[in-house]
């Protein structure tokens, strides 16, 4: 028996790991699907976003402005009662990171799965400004000045088609009309700017001792492999080596290949 814990993604949270925790639940596992800070059942709202006030929501400045990549590790690393596995997904990769460099004798293996992995270039943002993500759906989606309000701001509660569309394509292909409207119900408008500016400060000496897989996904609309790519071969050039695992899923792949994901991390 192994201690899993599942790391969520950007606006995410642990409900979105229904699928996967179960069926690595099956397979005789302990699993800690963690809502992490601001999220999921944590997740504190912009005062607008509750009232329907679609201007206001532009401008009003995230209750979770303040919330740093630090204090976020550090919450994971408390619940990390024993020696565990660290599944992470998308910008949860960045956490797990964090994690790992924090404190590499809580992790007995690191597994991101369409995650982001920041190394050379310091902080997931600098990844995003890489050619290899211009490719990537979902720029449709912000509102306001992550800068000014301190986080980058999506509308799960929109009504618009065309904006639920592009919600779909981009974070949810390959789930059907029914489930991405159960799985967007569940996701916080905010996610902190601090995940994405602040480095993960990933060294060989510490980081880079923790084993890790990294689960591809070909056919990913919000993370394109190509930018997989380029941060696995940055990570391999500070610690050599990840082993791969290559899936022809979108970003939802805790979702679309629940059991498939659930198989390789067992």
């Amino acid at each position: 028996m192994t201690d899993v814990v599942l790391i969520h993604g950007a606006w995410h949270g642990a409900g979105h790991f229904t699928a996967l925790a179960a069926a690595l639940t099956a397979r005789g596992h302990r699993v800690l699907a963690l809502d992490l800070p601001g999220h999921g059942t944590r997740a504190r709202f912009p005062a607008s976003y509750l009232t329907r006030d679609t201007g206001a929501l532009r401008t009003e400045r995230s209750p979770l402005a303040d919330l740093t990549l630090d204090e976020v590790a550090t919450d994971v690393i408390t619940a990390l009662r024993r020696r565990s596995v660290l599944v992470a997904h998308s910008m949860g990769g960045a956490v797990a990171t964090r994690v790992a460099e924090l404190a590499p004798e809580r992790v007995a293996q690191l597994v991101y799965v369409a995650a982001f992995v920041p190394t050379r270039l310091g902080t997931a943002g600098a990844y995003l400004a890489l050619p290899e993500a211009k490719t990537a759906l979902g720029g449709g989606l912000y509102l306001g000045d992550p800068a000014a309000i301190g986080a980058v701001r999506i509308d799960p509660r929109s009504t618009d088609p065309a904006y639920l569309a592009e919600l779909h394509a981009a974070y949810f292909s390959g789930v059907d009309s029914a489930e991405f409207h159960a799985l967007a119900a569940l996701l916080s408008p905010d996610q902190p700017l601090s995940f994405l500016s602040t480095p993960t400060g990933a060294t060989a000496e510490r980081w880079g001792r923790v084993p890790r897989t990294y689960v591809r996904t070909t056919a990913d609309r919000a993370l394109p492999v190509e930018l997989q790519d380029v941060m696995i071969r940055d990570a391999d050039d500070l610690a050599p080596a990840f082993e791969q695992v290559t899936l022809d899923a979108g970003h939802a792949v805790f979702a679309t290949h629940a059991d498939r994901l659930a198989r390789l991390v067992h």
